[in-house]
C-alpha cells in the first residue's frame, strides 16, 4: 500500500512540474510577442538555430495568410531562393528543416561530412546539415539569410520552423488561417 501511495505522489509531483514548465514556455512566448497556435502539432524538433535572432535582419514585405487545410494543419507554399517548396508550418521546430528531395531541387547538396548535427524527428534520431537560405517568402512575408537544416533521413515533408517564424513581427492562428506579419 505504501508503495502505491509513493508512486501516486511521484506522479502528481511530476505532473505539477510538467504543467509549470508548459506555463513558463507559454509566458516566454507571450513575452516574445508570439501567440500560441493551438492547432499546429510539432512534427519535429530541430536543434537551436546557430544565428542570433536579435541581430538578424527583420522580415520585410506584407502580411500573408496561410489557410488551415482539411487535415487541421497549416501548409504553406513558399518561395525559397526563388523556387517553390511546400512546407508544414511547425512552431515546434526550432529551425526550417528541408527534406533531402526539396534540398536537391533547390540545388543544395551538402557533402556527407556536413551532416554534423544530431536531431530528433517524429521518426527518431537522424543527422542534419546546417545551411543558409538566401530568402524564404510566404506570400508577401519575406525573410532573408534564414538558417536551415537539411535532414539526412526520416523527414517526410519540409518544415517551416522558428528560424523563419521567429523573424516575423507576429504570427497568429485563427480558426481558419495563420496570419504571418513581417
Amino acid at each position: 500500500m505504501l508503495k502505491l501511495v509513493s508512486v501516486g505522489v511521484v506522479a502528481t509531483v511530476s505532473a505539477a512540474i510538467a504543467a509549470q514548465a508548459v506555463m513558463s514556455l507559454d509566458r516566454a512566448q507571450q513575452d516574445a510577442g508570439l501567440r500560441r497556435a493551438d492547432t499546429v502539432s510539432p512534427a519535429a524538433a530541430a536543434p537551436p538555430a546557430t544565428s542570433d535572432l536579435a541581430t538578424a535582419a527583420p522580415a520585410q514585405g506584407s502580411a500573408a495568410s496561410v489557410l488551415k487545410s482539411a487535415d487541421g494543419h497549416y501548409w504553406a507554399e513558399a518561395s525559397v531562393n526563388g523556387s517553390e517548396v511546400r512546407f508544414l508550418v511547425d512552431t515546434g521546430a526550432s529551425a526550417v528543416a528541408l527534406t533531402q528531395t526539396d534540398a536537391q531541387r533547390l540545388g543544395i547538396t551538402p557533402a556527407p561530412e556536413a551532416y554534423t548535427l544530431s536531431v530528433t524527428t517524429a521518426n527518431g534520431q537522424t543527422r542534419a546539415a546546417p545551411v543558409k537560405l538566401a530568402s524564404v517568402s510566404v506570400g508577401g512575408a519575406q525573410v532573408q539569410d534564414v538558417d536551415a537544416l537539411v535532414i539526412e533521413n526520416g523527414l517526410q515533408t519540409s518544415l517551416l520552423g522558428m528560424t523563419y517564424l521567429g523573424r516575423l513581427s507576429q504570427f497568429e492562428a485563427t480558426k481558419s488561417s495563420l496570419i504571418l506579419r513581417p
